[in-house]
Parts: C-alpha cells; sequence; structure tokens
C-alpha cells in the first residue's frame, strides 16, 4: 500500500453509494494520500454502483456496467469487495472481517446503508427472514437479476408498495411487457412525498399505461403461482412480488458494539456517534435533520465528513438537507419537496397555495408559501419549472408577483437596482452542478452524456437530471452552447 508513513487510518464499512463517495472525495481532497489511508470494505461482490438507477436498470434503460461508480484513482484508498464486516472493537479499534483478518483504524465510517423490510405477510418471507418463492426486494444488482429472471413479456407481476421505488419498479416492468399491479396500504400513493390532488391524477396516468393501482389496501398472504390475496378477498394475479414497502438501516454492527441506535446509527452534526472515534452515513445514519433514503443528503454527508476527517476543514457541519424527490418513470416528469400538505387556511395561520390541476392533461402542479417564500411544491406534468422552484426554495428568495409564471419554468428577476444577481438554477440538484459547469465541461470537449458525467458527476445521483443533460447536449452545436 504506497501511502505516507503516519497517515492516519480510516476503515469505511460499506461500499455502497455513499460509503463510495465518501472515499472518493477523500482522495480528492488527499490525492497522493499523505493525510488519510483509507480501506473500504464492501459485503457485495460488484464494484460500486448507483442503486438509485436500480429501477431503470429493471426498465432496460442502463446495464450494470452504465450505473457502476468511479473508484477513487489514489494511493490513499483500497477498495475491497465480497468482504463483509462481523464485528466492531471500539476500545482496540478494530473491525473483524469474515475473511478472518482484522483493519486497525484510527476513525471508523459506517455506510452500512439499509435493507428491504418485507412486511409479516404469509408467504412473503421465509423463516429465516429470506425472500418467500416468487418474491424479491429490488435493494441490489442481485434482486434485479433475480427479479428479471422471474419476469416474462405479458406476465402478471405485483408490487407491493406504492412509494417512489414501487411507482418506479412498475413503470419499469410494464414497458418490459410485463402485466403490473401495485397495491398501496395508505389512501393514496407516494403519500408522504405529494398530495391526494396529485395522487388521483398520478393514479389515472398509470392507469392509462395499464398498470392498475390498488390503494388503500392491505395484502393478506402471497400465494406462489398464483398471486396476491387482499384484505377484500380480491387476488391480484401475479408470478412474482417485488416488495417495496420500505426498508430498515443496517445498524447491528453499531448497536453490537454498545453504540447508540434507534431506528438508525444516531449521529449528530459533526457525523459522529456515541463514539467519537466512529461516523455514520447514509441510510444507516439517524440525523435530526433527516436525510436517509435519498442520495442527496448521504453524498453531502460524505462530503462533510471527508472535509472533517482529511482536515481540510475540520470545523464542516451537516445540519440537515432540504432533498427534493423525482419520481424516475419513463413518460412521467413529477417531483416534489418541501411541505406539501396543508390543512389551514391562511387566516387560520396556514400557507398560501397555488394550485393547477388539469386531469385531462395529466398535470397537476401546486405552491406552498408562507412569507411570500416558497415552502414546498409538487409538480406532475411541469418539467420546466422544477429547477427555477427548487432553487426558490433552497434559496428562500422572495416569490415574484407572477407566480403563475413561475411553472412554465421562467425564472424570477434579479432585485431591482441591480443589487443582486440572478442565479443559473442547479440541473444536477445530487451534485449541485449548475448549466454553467455543463457548458465549460462540453466546450472542454465532452460531447456524450458519459463524458459530461465523467468531467461534472451531473446524471450520477438520482437520475432525475438526464432529461436536461440530453436536451442541453442536443441543443448545443460544434461551436458552442446556445442560449
Amino acid at each position: 500500500m504506497n501511502t505516507v508513513h503516519g497517515a492516519r487510518r480510516i476503515v469505511v464499512v460499506g461500499n455502497g453509494m455513499v460509503g463510495a463517495r465518501f472515499a472518493e472525495e477523500a482522495a480528492r481532497l488527499d490525492p497522493a494520500g499523505e493525510r488519510v489511508r483509507v480501506s473500504v470494505v464492501g459485503a457485495e461482490h460488484h464494484p460500486a454502483y448507483n442503486r438509485v438507477l436500480l429501477s431503470g436498470l429493471v426498465a432496460g434503460d442502463y446495464t450494470a456496467e452504465q450505473i457502476r461508480l468511479p473508484v477513487p484513482d489514489s494511493p490513499g484508498v483500497v477498495v475491497r469487495t465480497g468482504v463483509a464486516a462481523l464485528a466492531l472493537d471500539t476500545a482496540a479499534r478494530t473491525v473483524a472481517l469474515d475473511d478472518g483478518t482484522r483493519l486497525d483504524y484510527d476513525e471508523l465510517v459506517l455506510a452500512t446503508g439499509a435493507r428491504a423490510a418485507f412486511p409479516p405477510v404469509t408467504g412473503v418471507s421465509a423463516a429465516d427472514g429470506a425472500p418467500g418463492e416468487g418474491v424479491c426486494a429490488l435493494r441490489d444488482l442481485d434482486d434485479c437479476r433475480r427479479l428479471l429472471a422471474l419476469v416474462r413479456p405479458g406476465a402478471p407481476v405485483v408490487v407491493l408498495g406504492g412509494g417512489v421505488l414501487g411507482l418506479e419498479a412498475a413503470r419499469g416492468l410494464q414497458s418490459r411487457g410485463a402485466r403490473v399491479s401495485v397495491v398501496e396500504s395508505s389512501p393514496w400513493i407516494m403519500r408522504r412525498q405529494i398530495d391526494r390532488a396529485a395522487a388521483d391524477i398520478l393514479r389515472r396516468r398509470y392507469d392509462a399505461l395499464g398498470v392498475r393501482v390498488h390503494s388503500w389496501r392491505v395484502a393478506s398472504r402471497w400465494i406462489p403461482g398464483t398471486g396476491l390475496e387482499l384484505d377484500d378477498g380480491r387476488v391480484l394475479a401475479g408470478d412474482a412480488l417485488v416488495v417495496t414497502a420500505g426498508v430498515r438501516g443496517n445498524v447491528e454492527l453499531a448497536r453490537d458494539a454498545g453504540i447508540e441506535v434507534e431506528h438508525g446509527i444516531l449521529v449528530d452534526d459533526t457525523l459522529a456517534t456515541s463514539d467519537a472515534r466512529v461516523h455514520a452515513l447514509g441510510d444507516c445514519a439517524q440525523h435530526p435533520g433527516g436525510g436517509a433514503g435519498l442520495v442527496q443528503p448521504g453524498w453531502e454527508q460524505a462530503a462533510v465528513l471527508a472535509r472533517r476527517l482529511t482536515g481540510a476543514e475540520p470545523q464542516a457541519r451537516y445540519t440537515g438537507s432540504r432533498p427534493v424527490t423525482r419520481l424516475k418513470a419513463e413518460g412521467i416528469e413529477l417531483t416534489a419537496f418541501g411541505e406539501v400538505h396543508t390543512d389551514d387556511a391562511p387566516e387560520d395561520g396556514g400557507p398560501e397555495t397555488l394550485t393547477v390541476s388539469d386531469p385531462h392533461g395529466g398535470r397537476y402542479a401546486k405552491l406552498v408559501v408562507r412569507a411570500d417564500r416558497l415552502v414546498g411544491s409538487v409538480l406532475l406534468g411541469f418539467p420546466e419549472a422544477a429547477a427555477v422552484l427548487s432553487q426558490l426554495h433552497d434559496s428562500g428568495d422572495p416569490l415574484p408577483a407572477d407566480r403563475l409564471a413561475l411553472l412554465q419554468g421562467t425564472a424570477p428577476a434579479p432585485p431591482a437596482g441591480g443589487a443582486g444577481e440572478q442565479r443559473a438554477p442547479l440541473v444536477c440538484r445530487c451534485n449541485a452542478v449548475g448549466r454553467d459547469e455543463l457548458e465549460q465541461a462540453w466546450l472542454d470537449g465532452a460531447r456524450s452524456r458519459e463524458s459530461i458525467a465523467a468531467a461534472t458527476r451531473a446524471t450520477t445521483g438520482c437520475g432525475g437530471c438526464v432529461r436536461d443533460v440530453d436536451a442541453l447536449l442536443s441543443g448545443w452545436d460544434t461551436r458552442s452552447p446556445v442560449g
């Protein structure tokens, strides 16, 4: 291992999206490995990949190779795949691995992620917790391969869970020719992210695709080779059952080592656990500001912790994030963020709302405003407005008088008097990449989405900006980007 003697030893447990991003950030901040030596171990035998794009792999939009994440090219980073951590000794500062070896650490980073939660429904899981016959989750590449082996064109498939992942999986399976039903126990799909009016229109969009959505229904039992029986006695035909009914953080390593956990590993703004030498990131971490379950907060945490542990910015803090939810389903553009469930009227202390509902056109927009600031939005079928509105939400800038213009993607004018400067909207929120950076990468010779991704990281996060990046690339000619 070609590192400078005396470099601090950092062990990262978990080679998923967040663990890999931490290693990449550490290598960027300390390219020669002079300050830190990072060892990453991951139980999966595959190189790190973008887990968020698994539904796109199911749909056939990507191959496994295309969703791989870059491996840090640094003498200070070593990645070992197919090796699982068995136990932590926080007193001796060692990690025991399943190949019989141990790793010593000065700082430990737990990026163990989460696993699919299988509901207590007869037939869904075996006694040992493994998926039942014909049942699979959608958390890793092996799940994808298992699912694609089960599904045949024209065959019925049931998706249990009407959240973002379930709806993305349903659309992907439908595009492969499967007959898909979605079962959601809540009154409407994506209940946490969107309001009921938006969900009703979204359900109609799925119905038009041939995907049947059954909301406010509970699964009673899975009958292999037959289908899923519901609480009302109906049986939905299914050769396969895809379970997307939530996740559980992988907290066992931390808990068994005496580190404080609840539903996740408890961390503070420094991303330290109850043991100051142990840190946690991503889906396994529980921060007061939230962030589990989405890639953008996990990558923000990785960047903060890398700055702290490499010494580049010891005072860096993670205080929470303002994530944006995007549904990545072909032909459906849905973005939601912030406060969207509004019950109180403005005169009762509630926010103002502007709503545009177009069921016939399959479009819906809702802006939620407090003190002339945007605090939440749901945008179904308004892709041009998403970047402008999400930036207004992040910045806290006052809204213009003509709020309807925002739904056309029109950015507000800078303040009168020229004191302010209009900011270009971010194209890729996950990696904080703006149009200016994309233009510069294009001028530097990046002409494809893959080369743009290599130069800027755009499109490597949730995948929600792929359409926008493709549109920019197609609009720029051989001389210079056009406005």
